[in-house]
């Protein structure tokens, strides 16, 4: 289960990416870096996600690494053999968590991710740096950043029973608004593999995510004007609730052959 290589691309097909202003990486972390924040999804047709940038192209700038405005994310999530991470979302427990080795596929860079919630509902994100030929694994440094980091408020996990559960892969497009101390990641091409089968997002569809404070953002207001609605909406969740017997989410059921879609081993 590992993907490290992706053909180069230029941009999400269904949008005008070059109508942003560009912002370098640095850009980015100085003002809109946000290791605490609140995180709103929204799963929307590319005609809103359109609309959306239209809307953000004169107070939002693109993130450009080299002359890319897009990046290959994979992502390998973690959990515990009876998947305690994805059942404390489908549980809509407050305080819940995720592990995972991510791995920027275009910079060859790979680090491992720890994300918890706080009891008001903020995400939390931990970041350790690890090496692409060590993604999608957790040894021995990588396992003891885990475990300290989820000691204090999940005592409850043994990291040592933690396998890789699911790798998903897509392309990000990341819009920063610098002033504000915003961001705006649109998602497309996602695909899921697991061992109990595959999951995709629909062609027609991209998941949108703002990352800011308590207060909506600009763009969550614009999403709002243009009939999208946040959803509580794990990529690692959607996925294995599709495919996986045991986990029963209703509401990513109710979605799927519409904008999701599965495929059983």
């Amino acid at each position: 289960m590992s993907v490290i290589s992706a053909e180069p691309t230029n941009g999400l097909q269904f949008v005008d990416l070059a109508s942003f202003s560009p912002a370098s990486l640095s850009e980015v972390v100085e003002h809109a870096n946000l290791a605490q924040r609140v995180d709103r999804k929204y799963l929307a047709d590319l005609e809103t996600v359109r609309r959306l940038c239209d809307g953000l192209v004169d107070t939002h700038k693109i993130l450009q690494i080299g002359d890319r405005h897009t990046t290959t994310y994979s992502t390998t999530y973690f959990d515990t053999p009876d998947l305690m991470s994805c059942r404390a979302h489908v549980q809509g427990r407050r305080r819940r968590w995720k592990v995972r080795s991510r791995l920027y596929v275009e910079d060859n860079l790979c680090r491992v991710e720890v994300k918890t919630k706080s009891g008001r509902g903020a995400t939390i994100k931990d970041t350790f740096p690890s090496h692409v030929s060590r993604y999608g694994k957790l040894c021995d440094d990588e396992l003891d950043f885990v475990a300290d980091t989820l000691f204090t408020a999940h005592p409850e996990v043994d990291v040592k029973t933690l396998a890789p559960r699911a790798e998903i892969t897509y392309l990000r497009a990341c819009l920063v608004d610098l002033a504000g101390g915003t961001r705006v990641t649109i998602d497309g091409k996602l695909t899921s593999v697991l061992r109990e089968g595959r999951a995709w997002v629909d062609d027609g569809y991209a998941i949108v995510e703002t990352k800011g404070g308590v207060l909506p953002a600009e763009a969550d207001l614009l999403l709002r004007r243009l009939g999208a609605r946040p959803r509580s909406f794990s990529k690692y969740v959607a996925t294995t609730s599709l495919v996986h017997p045991k986990i029963a989410d209703n509401d990513v059921r109710a979605l799927n052959g519409k904008s999701l879609h599965s495929r059983l081993s």
